[in-house]
């Protein structure tokens, strides 16, 4: 069952719209294999999310519902620290020699002393990794598992709009869940196949298109900033208060208010759509 907020429908247009104003969570994609980080980045970002002031923002995150005690949650970073990856909106244009999608941030997962999950996003902020949100549940490192099952060495990356999550390799994309099944079909399409439908789709919603000039596409004028505003409200309040929002728990952490916004707005925005295990 997934959760969904109200702002889902404006979530691929921010992301897309981000094709500019993300530039400093990742650097560009290279190469048709869209390796935009490397083991440094993967390092740093790890050393981030289990550096002592983000495990204090952890256990008050473990503890927000007085499941355990915040002296008693112990979080503990488990399994590797992965990349993901959203559509990437050059990709959609239809531009040449461009990765099917590209690196959002760097996630590492996080476990408490009973049990609970989240999910740590660090992302580039200059020259350094820095922690800019906590996320309940695993889906980042799931879908990167199931991948590499289906095809071994391929790029796992998920399309905000529908929150499907897909695997690429050669010429093939593969799905990973029923939403992506639903899009492409149970054995998958190929690259040009699927450029074509998500260019159909979102090609008119990119930066500089008349959708974005309106401000549907990122601006978010106006319902889309009073949304917004209410995802960080509610997330943070539910973090510090313990009140279920009936919302995934999220906790923006404190960093440049440009990687906040940006993850918020790209990889965040709709609540994640959420499922639950």
């Amino acid at each position: 069952m997934k959760r969904t907020s109200g702002i889902a429908g404006v979530c691929l247009a921010a992301c897309l719209a981000l094709g500019t104003a993300g530039a400093g969570i990742a650097a560009a994609a290279p190469g048709a294999s869209g390796a935009d980080h490397s083991a440094a980045d993967l390092a740093a970002a790890r050393d981030a999310a289990t550096a002592p002031a983000t495990v204090e923002t952890l256990s008050r995150f473990f503890a927000r519902d007085g499941a355990v005690a915040r002296s008693a949650a112990a979080p503990r970073a488990a399994g590797t620290t992965v990349p993901v990856r959203t559509l990437a909106p050059e990709f959609v244009a239809g531009k040449a020699g461009v990765p099917i999608a590209r690196t959002e941030f760097l996630a590492t997962k996080a476990v408490s002393s009973d049990g609970q999950i989240a999910s740590v996003w660090a992302a580039r902020q200059g020259a350094d990794w820095q922690v800019v949100n906590i996320a309940t549940g695993d889906d980042e490192f799931r879908y990167a598992r199931l991948g590499e099952r289906k095809l071994p060495g391929g790029t796992v990356f998920r399309e905000p709009q529908t929150d499907a999550w897909y695997v690429s390799g050669g010429t093939k994309v593969l799905p990973l869940d029923k939403d992506a099944i639903r899009a492409v079909g149970a054995k998958g399409t190929t690259v040009g196949a699927y450029r074509d439908r998500v260019r159909a789709a979102y090609g008119d919603k990119l930066p500089g298109s008349a959708y974005a000039k309106k401000g549907l596409a990122g601006g978010y004028e106006p319902a889309g900033q009073a949304a917004g505003a209410a995802v960080k409200t509610r997330a943070a309040a539910s973090a510090e208060s313990g009140r279920d929002t009936g919302a995934p728990s999220m906790t923006p952490v404190a960093a440049g208010a440009g990687a906040v916004l940006a993850v918020a707005l790209c990889a965040v925005t709709a609540l994640r759509l959420r499922r639950r295990a």
